[in-house]
Parts: C-alpha cells; sequence; structure tokens
C-alpha cells in the first residue's frame, strides 16, 4: 500500500511539474520540510531549508519569465525537457523500497513520461493562444497552468490517490480524442 501511495503521490507532483516545472518542486520541499511528505533518504535535500529557498526563487523567476510575451515560448522550450527531468526526479524521491531499477523504470516512464505529456499539452495550448490572439490571450494561459500546477501540487499531497486518478482519467479522456481525431482524419483522407 505504501508503495501504490507513493507512486500515486509522484504521478500527481510529475503532472504539475508539466504545468510547472519548479511549483511542484516548492510544494513538495514545502511539505518534506513541515513533516507532511516522507522522501527516500538520498532525497532528503529536498526539504532542506536551503532547498525551500532555492525552489522558491527559481519558481518566482519561471512564474513571471511566462508573462514576458517573448520569453514564455523561450521558456517552453527550456521547460519540456526540464518538466521531463523534474517529474522523474519527483517520482524516485518518493518511491522506496523497491530495487533501483524498478523505482527508475518508475520513475522514468511514469513521472517523466506523464510530465512530458502535460508539458506537451501545454506547449500546444500556448501554441493556439498564440495562433488565435496573436500572443494577447497568453498571460490568461499562463495564470491558468499556474494554478492547474498549484492545484495538482496540493491535491497530490494531499490526496495522492485521487491526484492520480483524476490524471490518469484526464490523460486518458485527452488521449481518446486525440485518437479520434486522428483515425477519422486518416479514415477520411
Amino acid at each position: 500500500m505504501e508503495l501504490l501511495l507513493s507512486i500515486c503521490l509522484g504521478l500527481g507532483l510529475s503532472a504539475a511539474c508539466g504545468f510547472r516545472v519548479f511549483v511542484p518542486m516548492l510544494v513538495m520541499s514545502i511539505a518534506a520540510n513541515s513533516g507532511h511528505l516522507n522522501l527516500i533518504p538520498a532525497f532528503a535535500w529536498i526539504g532542506s531549508p536551503a532547498a525551500i529557498v532555492a525552489f522558491a526563487v527559481a519558481t518566482a523567476l519561471e512564474v513571471a519569465g511566462y508573462y514576458i510575451p517573448w520569453l514564455d515560448h523561450f521558456l517552453d522550450t527550456l521547460a519540456t525537457p526540464a518538466a521531463v527531468v523534474a517529474g522523474t526526479i519527483v517520482t524516485a524521491s518518493l518511491v522506496g523500497g523497491v530495487s533501483p531499477f524498478l523505482k527508475w523504470t518508475l520513475a522514468v516512464i511514469a513521472g517523466g513520461g506523464i510530465a512530458g505529456a502535460v508539458q506537451t499539452g501545454t506547449v500546444l495550448v500556448r501554441g493556439l493562444s498564440l495562433a488565435g490572439t496573436g500572443g494577447i490571450g497568453n498571460p490568461l494561459v499562463a495564470s491558468v497552468e499556474l494554478g492547474g500546477s498549484i492545484l495538482t501540487s496540493i491535491i497530490a499531497v494531499i490526496a495522492p490517490f485521487f491526484a492520480a486518478t483524476l490524471v490518469l482519467l484526464l490523460c486518458g479522456i485527452v488521449g481518446y480524442k486525440l485518437f479520434r481525431r486522428l483515425f477519422l482524419t486518416a479514415r477520411t483522407a
């Protein structure tokens, strides 16, 4: 049960990394420092006061950067691989009591994969916003992404099973819709 809880927590926080890379790391750091989250010993540094400060500064810079019109697209370019790495680290820091092979396989595939999938979705939404509004709508997109990251991070720490179920359900719905769209497009062409 402990392993399942850790995986669910990792999935929820990894999905939040897809919205904003450093917000879930900050939430995780604060939760670990306050005793509300148990990290495996190798990643205990995430809950240190120095890590909280570092993640807070990185979060502030990342959030502010997404409200600068030309910088937001540049940040998306950097955020895609960074989200995968952050999702992998978040999941690996929570999964303990299993072989290193299993831990890192789960971390890379589940954590990094879900973070990358969510980040790809946000890149597509930002691109649609740029095309549809000429970039004027991007601050609204940035605000929704920030809210999604904060909300997903907090829900993941408070109710990991609910967060993982919600993330998997939303990914399934989006995947189904994309598959249908691609399948129907290929069939009619």
